[in-house]
């Protein structure tokens, strides 16, 4: 297992690259327009994960005192594009450098897929006449 690891006079801590990718997904999902985390393209769709598997979305490089972090991500239809993963990325550098101490070089944001709402249709016997 990877990890980073911190040397201290009392000891070392050790920071999993897991945990990364978790602190990451999470950071990433909090952004107003994230639809999900993407599992990857299966037969031309993306796969929605939603907060099922947050590190199934999330590919880190953790080095002694740095990090590079790749998202797959859906976005919300409507949302603009541009403008949701600048925010994605200023969310999950803050976040991972506030909690793990590691300096975020980079976040790359790879938009995989748009989700459409859909709108529930209501039964005809449900209308009020």
């Amino acid at each position: 297992m990877n990890e980073t690891v911190e040397r201290y006079d009392a000891g070392s801590i050790r920071i999993a690259n897991e945990v990364v990718s978790i602190i990451a997904g999470l950071a990433a999902t909090e952004v107003k327009g994230v639809a999900g985390m993407s599992g990857g393209v299966v037969d031309g769709f993306a796969e929605l994960l939603k907060k099922k598997n947050l590190t199934k979305g999330v590919k880190v490089e953790v080095g002694e005192k740095q990090a590079a972090i790749d998202l797959f991500m859906i976005i919300d239809y409507g949302a603009k594009i541009p403008e949701t993963a600048y925010k994605i990325q200023e969310n999950v550098k803050r976040t991972v450098e506030s909690m793990t101490g590691l300096e975020v070089v980079e976040v790359n944001v790879n938009i995989q897929g748009v989700e459409f709402k859909q709108e529930e249709v209501v039964p005809e016997e449900a209308k009020v006449r």
